[in-house]
């Protein structure tokens, strides 16, 4: 009996029934870490952006109340004299409009109450008022007649002994519908947007490459052996870890263009030059180099020399950890061949470490480019070194526009949101 012919399916593709039941809840299990930080991360950046089109000040932190004085008006010497109790309430907003505004206070009972407002009543000696709605800055006097009863002539009470106790919804201006594009018309049209773009692009570049190149050749160093490496090492990452505040006081004093300047000093007595220069508060120098004049920002690359020293041993110790991974072998048939120590480097150990420079070059872009510490404490922003980051700060606290603020931490997500989608279309791969 002839045997039939069986298809040939192949291995099953797919997840199957019991993978997928895996799957599933694998994602269930990650689910409140993914909540977790998809709200740390995100909340945050929908805040700001929301926050960029909103014409918010810091005064409009505070919520709008019903601020209100109560007096008594008019002498009461015996009884069955008459006074006023006026009550004067005020917006305490001059933008936002507070609703359905409603008070209640209670009268001594050693006061008669004659008369009431029209919009107040009256339940034995307590008063309940509906005011209505109170438009920005609004104030007003509400005002109720009492008379003297013997009991107050003999011991007067303290009207105010009672606060006024209120009840209203305010207009929350971070939550109401009104939006407006002025907080980005203001960023954009200002005069010196470029300008601080500018100094922005070329402290973040010049500083990022900087500590790279610094931290590589630091790191070919580091990887050879010889007497006192371990306690180079930890001089190397001293910049690193000590407080920013006190290196950046100590680079103020050292190039400080008074008498206790160190850096000015010993350069008059070499006779490099004649007058101190001021490095973190001079703009730019006029250089010429063959025919050519240009204005060389002097404050501004100081701040970059600063940024270089202090975050190289960052790049060292992960290009030092890459190279210590490197199998030795090939440096040895490269050597046998007759290889320079400049080839080996360039041919051999540059492309393995492209890999990890690239993310070095990512990840200090990014922070170089969110840095703010530095430059404020170095320069205050001053002197052509004001950055995007020291922007945000200056329009939300300086002027207290805290949508301009916002808005220019868009830019700067922006910006760094475009750079890291080039990045990482044409970074290059590890060859490891």
């Amino acid at each position: 009996m002839p045997i039939p012919d069986i298809p040939n399916q192949g291995p099953p593709k797919g997840l199957g029934p019991l993978a997928k039941r895996e799957m599933r809840f694998a994602y269930l299990l990650l689910l409140p870490t993914f909540l977790i930080v998809l709200s740390v991360v995100l909340f945050p950046l929908i805040a700001n952006v929301w926050i960029s089109f909103k014409p918010v000040t810091l005064g409009d932190l505070r919520a709008p109340a019903i601020l209100m004085n109560e007096r008594l008006m008019g002498d009461l010497a015996v009884a069955g004299d008459e006074a006023d109790i006026r009550y004067r309430a005020r917006n305490s907003s001059r933008k936002s409009a507070i609703a359905d505004v409603v008070f209640t206070d209670t009268v001594p009972p050693t006061l008669e109450i004659v008369t009431v407002d029209d919009r107040c009543e009256r339940t034995g000696q307590d008063l309940t008022c509906d005011l209505g709605d109170y438009e920005p800055g609004q104030r007003e006097d509400i005002i109720v007649r009492v008379a003297a009863t013997q009991a107050f002539i003999d011991a007067p009470d303290n009207i105010k002994d009672s606060d006024p106790v209120f009840t209203f919804v305010p207009e929350n201006i971070l939550t109401n519908g009104d939006f407006t594009l002025d907080n980005f018309r203001r960023v954009f049209n200002a005069s010196d947007f470029w300008t601080v773009l500018w100094a922005s692009m070329y402290y973040t570049i010049a500083g990022t490459v900087g500590a790279l190149v610094m931290g590589l050749f630091a790191a070919q160093l580091m990887n050879i052996s010889f007497g006192g490496r371990a306690f180079l090492r930890g001089l190397f990452l001293s910049p690193y870890v000590a407080p920013v505040i006190a290196v950046a006081l100590a680079w103020v004093l050292l190039l400080d263009p008074g008498p206790g300047g160190t850096l000015n000093a010993l350069l008059i007595q070499l006779g490099v030059i004649e007058t101190p220069i001021s490095f973190l508060g001079q703009r730019a120098v006029e250089i010429r180099f063959l025919g050519l004049t240009f204005d060389f920002p002097v404050a501004l690359t100081v701040v970059i020399i600063f940024e270089i020293w202090r975050y190289f041993p960052l790049a060292m110790l992960f290009i030092l950890a890459r190279m210590q991974s490197m199998s030795t072998d090939i440096y040895e048939a490269a050597e046998i061949d007759g290889a320079t120590p400049l080839q080996q480097f360039r041919f051999i150990s540059l492309p393995q470490l492209m890999g990890i420079m690239a993310v070095l070059f990512l990840l200090r872009f990014i922070w170089t480019f969110n840095k703010f510490d530095d430059i404020f404490l170095l320069t205050g922003g001053a002197a052509g070194t004001r950055t995007l980051t020291v922007n945000v700060y200056e329009q939300a606290f300086a002027v207290s526009n805290l949508g301009a603020g916002a808005a220019v931490a868009v830019v700067v997500f922006l910006v760094l949101l475009c750079f890291s989608v080039i990045f990482f279309k044409f970074s290059p791969e590890d060859d490891a």
